[in-house]
């Protein structure tokens, strides 16, 4: 078990019911569509929870699943600020199942990612959901770029990526007519898939095992519960109060968050430190052309440079047949700014204090404003620390490591909690 999970201690009980107030309850979804919701909401003696998760993004939503998948027994929840699922990270990335070749050998990223692709591959076919394992090709265009194709070539057979080789001009045009370069790794491994359809499919995998969805619930609070003067139980048994916007509440024993572009403020709202922090950068793609989509077959790389911390511009085909060219890297200055002239003034300057480099996707920057590249795990302090997971950082390839990263999640909370 990684180190980095260790903060987890307590142990789980048992609750039931559903909850009062106002906010929604998401409804069982039909397959491959959008997701539907209750127009009102349950309403039962209780709002306690053994376990809840923050964030209905695809890593909350496989931990939701896995959890209780395991522990079928358990009262688990899902806390969604949205009215719907997966609508941000989850719902605005390529869609590539990336195989694990990029990433530094033996660290959690690499295991994580080659984990991951092989466990979505077989979730896809066991539920029907459409996938194209469509090969991606990392091209080198000049002599200077071989050596680093080579060695990135190594690395992946260092992390066990399936399939690689590296082939030369002929059988680059063999795979792509209209690609040309001197030297490529072939990665039949890589595939694409629409990802917000695996999330809903989690959700729905999570509701039929007796899981509840709560959306429009922007939590604003997590504190220890207080001792009622009624002398209700609830504060001992569920010691943990969650609060939304709106003044709503639920009650738990233990918190998993996931909250993905507002990790590090979810996470600084149990007392914890607020490095690292999350720093927004916008990717923005061009479209091909629908009558020059005959020109890309599959995904096409150029060959990274190592002083970045991205993959460089590529052609990605889409589920729907389209064909993405980019992403560029451009800093978002709001948290979900999708759009060029989005504007947040807290997002703005929760950036502007931090030194970073400049022109680079920043997913996540240290106290001193490095780069953070691998998945971060932390707990709160205090009392309240002892019952929270937060998961700080979980960066491209975390759709890929969806499957794994949440096995990971609940093999940690079995062990420590004794469920």
């Amino acid at each position: 078990m990684a180190p980095a999970l260790r903060y987890l201690s307590g142990a789980c009980g048992r609750a039931r019911g559903g909850f009062p107030g106002g906010f929604s309850v998401a409804c069982r979804p039909a397959q491959a569509r959008p997701w539907p919701l209750c127009q009102g909401f349950r309403r039962a003696s209780t709002r306690s929870f053994d376990v809840i998760i923050i964030g209905g993004g695809i890593v909350g939503l496989a931990s939701a699943r896995a959890l209780i998948l395991r522990h079928p027994a358990l009262s688990i929840g899902v806390l969604e600020k949205e009215k719907d699922l997966a609508v941000h990270q989850t719902g605005h990335n390529s869609g590539v199942i990336h195989s694990g070749i990029y990433y530094k050998p033996e660290s959690l990223k690499a295991k994580l990612c080659v984990q991951g692709a092989a466990l979505i591959y077989e979730y896809c076919n066991q539920k029907g959901i459409s996938y194209k394992q469509c090969g991606k090709l990392i091209v080198a265009v000049e002599q200077e770029e071989i050596p680093r194709l080579q060695a990135l070539y190594e690395r992946g057979l260092q992390n066990g990526v399936q399939g690689l080789r590296l082939i030369q001009q002929e059988d680059i045009k063999k795979k792509e007519p209209y690609c040309r370069g001197l030297m490529a790794i072939d990665c039949p491994y890589t595939g694409i898939v629409d990802y917000r359809q695996v999330a809903l499919s989690f959700a729905q995998d999570f509701q039929e095992a007796g899981g509840f969805v709560l959306t429009n619930f922007e939590v604003k609070g997590i504190e220890m519960a207080k001792e009622s003067p009624s002398g209700s139980k609830d504060g001992a048994k569920y010691p943990i109060v969650i609060r939304n916007t709106k003044g709503e509440e639920v009650q738990c024993q233990y918190v998993v968050t996931c909250a993905g572009l507002y990790s590090d403020r979810i996470s600084e709202l149990s007392g914890c430190n607020p490095d690292p922090q999350i720093v927004p950068f916008r990717g923005d793609y061009l479209l091909l052309k629908p009558e020059k989509r005959y020109l890309v077959k599959g995904n096409i790389y150029p060959v990274p440079d190592s002083r970045f911390p991205f993959l460089g511009v590529h052609f990605t085909p889409r589920m729907d047949g389209s064909i993405w060219l980019g992403p560029n890297a451009v800093l978002a200055f709001k948290r979900e700014g999708y759009k060029p002239f989005d504007f947040s003034a807290r997002d703005v300057m929760d950036v502007i204090i931090k030194r970073g480099p400049a022109g680079v996707r920043a997913q996540a920057l240290d106290r001193d404003g490095n780069l953070v590249e691998d998945f971060v795990f932390d707990g709160g302090v205090g009392a309240i620390g002892s019952h929270i997971l937060h998961v700080r950082n979980a960066p491209s390839p975390a759709a890929t490591s969806s499957l794994a990263i949440s096995g990971m999640i609940a093999d940690e909370v079995q062990q420590r909690f004794k469920l």
